[in-house]
């Protein structure tokens, strides 16, 4: 029997304006464009913290007015997504020196280190590393 991979490919997060959300992700979190296409009256845009994940995000503009009330809160507040990283301390320094807006001060959980942030358009973010 032939076993199959799964994986989430992508998460879409809706922004106004591509080339600011790839400003943002890139040079404040330090992701990388993976792919960006025109398409008809629209880009597919993906970025990646790490290009050998299976998971991306998609930069998906916002085209109407009820897609606009989501950015920023895509989630109603909570936590949306999850950055993890093999070195909580170096990636904390490198975005609070970019002018990552942290939430709070860094935590130690029983289940590791994280602190909450905010990306562009106040959607929060954990930036965690297992113990």
């Amino acid at each position: 029997m032939r076993t199959q991979k799964r994986c989430m490919g992508y998460v879409a997060i809706v922004v106004d304006d591509y080339d600011r959300a790839i400003e943002y992700y890139t040079e404040k979190l330090g992701f990388t464009v993976v792919e960006d296409t025109p398409q008809a009256g629209k880009r597919w845009v993906v970025v990646t913290p790490n290009p050998e994940s299976d998971c991306n995000l998609l930069l998906a503009r916002a085209s109407n007015d009820s897609q606009q009330v989501f950015i920023g809160n895509q989630c109603g507040g909570r936590v949306f997504l999850f950055l993890h990283t093999d070195d909580f301390w170096r990636d904390y320094a490198a975005m609070k020196a970019a002018g990552v807006h942290f939430c709070e001060e860094p935590r130690q959980e029983e289940y590791g280190t994280v602190v909450v942030f905010e990306d562009l358009y106040g959607n929060r973010w954990d930036l965690y590393q297992n113990k």
